[in-house]
């Protein structure tokens, strides 16, 4: 089954067409990513102590970035409304999630995990210069990558267990081999060269387990 073509770094495009839903996670963050952001988003939630960052980032003009929600989960929101959100949302951002202790990092990956099973969304994590989204098993992904804002590097982890993996696009692409911890991770990879002036073509990757797509995020292409 081939997916129709899923852009990450849409989401932090002023012209990106995604519709997305922002959920704000209590650590630092960016403003420019912010207004960005919240300007396209169509929901907007502070989990718990995010908001006092999104409080103190908009001073002067808090009234201006009031969210639709503040809660510590998610488990509040009713099947009617989720669905209503759900025929309006192509993406769920979220923003925080990648920095400060490890195992706060690792409890967000470990979300992605259970998103798989409450959402046919595709969830990113995003934060500072990195880009995290959890691959579904057993379908053909079609990656966007010529934004202008993706860095050099881009990663595939089998974090939950063995994945056995094909890609295109790639400058060190996957044969159908098995990424497992202690044999094989596909870190530090970057896009198939292409020549100047042309565009990058799209990544493709096949997994038959659930398997983590990280990217870099340029910061300094506008």
């Amino acid at each position: 089954m081939i997916m129709d073509e899923f852009i990450p770094l849409d989401c932090l495009l002023p012209t990106g067409t995604q519709k997305i839903c922002l959920i704000i996670l209590n650590q630092p963050l960016e403003k420019d990513s912010l207004h960005t952001l919240w300007s396209k988003a169509l929901l907007r939630a502070c989990a718990d102590g995010a908001a006092n960052h999104l409080y103190d980032i908009t001073a002067g003009q808090q009234n201006s970035f009031l969210p639709d929600y503040i809660s510590g989960d998610f488990d509040s929101i009713t099947a009617e409304v989720k669905a209503f959100y759900t025929e309006k949302v192509d993406t769920i951002v979220t923003l925080g999630g990648l920095a400060g202790r490890f195992d706060q990092t690792m409890a967000s990956v470990e979300t992605l995990y259970h998103a798989l099973n409450m959402t046919e969304l595709p969830l990113v994590v995003l934060q500072g210069c990195s880009l995290a989204y959890l691959l579904r098993p057993d379908k053909r992904h079609r990656l966007g990558v010529n934004t202008g804002l993706e860095g050099e590097w881009c990663s595939l982890i089998p974090i939950g267990g063995p994945c056995k993996t094909h890609t295109t696009g790639l400058k060190w692409n996957l044969d159908n081999q098995v990424l497992q911890f202690g044999k094989l991770v596909s870190t530090s990879n970057t896009y198939e060269p292409v020549a100047q002036g042309d565009q990058r073509k799209p990544v493709t990757v096949t997994t038959d387990q659930p398997l983590l797509w990280s990217m870099g995020i340029c910061r300094d292409r506008k």
